[in-house]
């Protein structure tokens, strides 16, 4: 099987690099175009009274939005590099639903992405974004775990 645009979610995490990896090499065995999606999360902020709090969030939008450029950037840099075409994007909501708004809008025909493998309470309490994209995705999606 042969993809034509890949779609890479990344974040912060190590994990994230182990994909950005796989990514790079599946790109260059198929030729494929590359897309790079970072996405800046609003769940902290939900349900919060947003006229206390206006100041610290601003302070973290300004934070996270900066860091997924720089990181953006920086992944962008290995892509052309190894001669691939590459674009990058970064969506602002909610994780899950972010990525899945961007591999549409690109016509990506394969997700990768890492997956922090937590299980029990940790899932329960921090979400799975991998999770949410394997059950909604109607596309394939490649996890890396470390």
């Amino acid at each position: 099987m042969s993809y034509q645009h890949i779609l890479l979610a990344v974040d912060d995490s190590p994990i994230s690099y182990a994909a950005v990896e796989h990514t790079l090499g599946l790109a260059k065995l198929s030729q494929s175009r590359v897309t790079i999606v970072s996405v800046v999360s609003v769940d902290p902020f939900v349900g919060v009274d947003f006229y206390q709090i206006a100041p610290a969030v601003t302070d973290y939008f300004m934070q996270a939005e900066q860091s997924a450029k720089l990181r953006l950037e920086d992944i962008t840099q290995s892509f052309i590099r190894d001669g691939i075409e590459v674009q990058s994007k970064i969506y602002h909501g909610e994780a899950a639903a972010g990525i899945l708004f961007v591999a549409d809008e690109v016509a990506a025909d394969l997700i990768v992405m890492g997956s922090h493998g937590r299980t029990g309470m940790k899932k329960f309490l921090l979400g799975s974004v991998a999770q949410a994209i394997l059950t909604q995705s109607h596309i394939p999606v490649l996890t890396i775990k470390q």
